[in-house]
């Protein structure tokens, strides 16, 4: 092997050492007991599915795909995305009552990047999914149940910002006639470019009034109050039922008492494609991108032939543990440095204080270098050495 790759790793690709992997494992932990305790129940899914299915079925970017060839010549891809996998599980083997089904689950994905910038090729998501619950009630539970997730991993100061995709797209419909049209002003949204949006709608073959709306549709953002807003600006009553929707969901949210970590941004998009409906986004300090995201996406199942309504969300676990400040307490940790002779004592005493919770470690003396070290690593160092017994602190 080359030098030069040595200690290198591949693009995006990274190494979790002792002391993250412990935060990572205690954020972990508390959000998917929180889960567990609405009734979710977790679920695994293999990293490698085929590209035909999950891959073209995933709204992740071609591009963006880990691909590679089995044995037979089958295209493959690493899972980009938690929610196909989980959907075509769903499809085949979960849905066979017209019960909804609340799966969960705790896993590594991978999109591939095209330059580093910091940004991971493979990251963990702790998320959820509540399928075959078409109701707004649904979208409700999830919302409340991601407030809780985040508070259950210690975070406090976040923000979910609500839209509704339907609303958008039925919005620039009406005015713009055409897909093509819609997607390319929706573009500007998704990338949070509204100097940009501004000079295109500008630039559009639009009356006065029309290009006024579509320039007041830009402050749709705030309290429930722009909900309101949001009816004055739509002509018909097939485009208000998405806002229907949110009010019914406002009223969901007052009932959980959730109203201080929501506002409504109606120009909120995806890049997730499948999103149908009611979508959101978490922001939290210190991260410039959302920690979490999710809505209903209610066509996905039929790519693998079942219809059934679905809504959930993912939360990123490092951008959460970056919005934590990476400070989650370390667990107590004691040391029992004994000599050869004195083995025997010295498991017999690490066996009494791990049955108590403790964590132990045991260390032959003749493997420490500089004994003076260990007194910076462990909270608590026993020396077991010879015939007398010391206890250090």
């Amino acid at each position: 092997m080359s030098r030069l790759f040595m200690f290198e790793k591949p693009l995006g690709m990274r190494d979790t050492l002792p002391d993250l992997y412990e935060m990572k494992n205690n954020a972990r932990t508390a959000m998917s007991s929180e889960m567990k305790r609405w009734g979710y129940q977790f679920i695994e899914t293999p990293a490698l599915e085929y590209y035909e299915t999950v891959g073209t079925a995933s709204a992740i970017l071609d591009q963006q795909l880990f691909k590679l060839l089995d044995h037979e010549g089958h295209t493959l891809v690493l899972r980009p995305d938690m929610t196909a996998p989980i959907a075509r599980i769903a499809a085949s083997k979960l849905l066979k009552d017209n019960m909804p089904i609340r799966l969960a689950y705790s896993a590594n994905v991978y999109r591939a990047q095209q330059r580093e910038g910091g940004r991971p090729a493979e990251f963990e998501q702790i998320g959820l999914e509540c399928i075959g619950d078409g109701t707004i009630s649904a979208d409700g539970e999830s919302i409340a149940l991601i407030i809780s997730t985040l508070k259950a991993a210690g975070l406090e100061d976040f923000q979910l910002s609500v839209g509704h995709i339907g609303f958008v797209r039925t919005f620039f419909r009406q005015i713009l006639g055409t897909e093509a049209r819609v997607n390319a002003l929706t573009r500007f949204l998704y990338e949070k470019n509204y100097v940009g949006y501004r000079m295109h709608v500008e630039s559009l073959a639009l009356s006065s009034i029309d290009k006024q709306r579509l320039l007041q549709f830009l402050k749709l953002r705030g309290g429930h109050e722009v909900i309101e807003e949001a009816f004055s600006l739509m002509e018909n009553d097939y485009g208000k039922v998405a806002l229907k929707e949110l009010q019914s969901l406002w009223g969901i949210i007052t009932d959980y008492e959730q109203e201080s970590a929501v506002k409504f941004d109606l120009t909120l998009v995806s890049h997730m494609s499948y999103y149908t409906g009611i979508l959101y986004e978490v922001y939290a300090g210190n991260v410039g991108f959302p920690i979490g995201s999710g809505g209903r996406y209610d066509l996905l199942l039929e790519k693998f032939g079942k219809s059934s309504s679905a809504t959930g969300f993912a939360i990123r676990i490092d951008r959460l543990l970056e919005s934590l400040g990476m400070n989650w307490p370390r667990e107590q940790a004691n040391c029992i440095v004994f000599s050869p002779e004195r083995r025997k004592e010295a498991y017999s005493l690490a066996q009494e204080q791990r049955k108590k919770g403790i964590k132990v470690v045991l260390q032959d003396i003749n493997g420490v270098q500089d004994i003076d070290a260990c007194s910076s690593h462990y909270d608590d160092i026993t020396f077991l050495v010879g015939k007398a017994k010391e206890a250090v602190k």
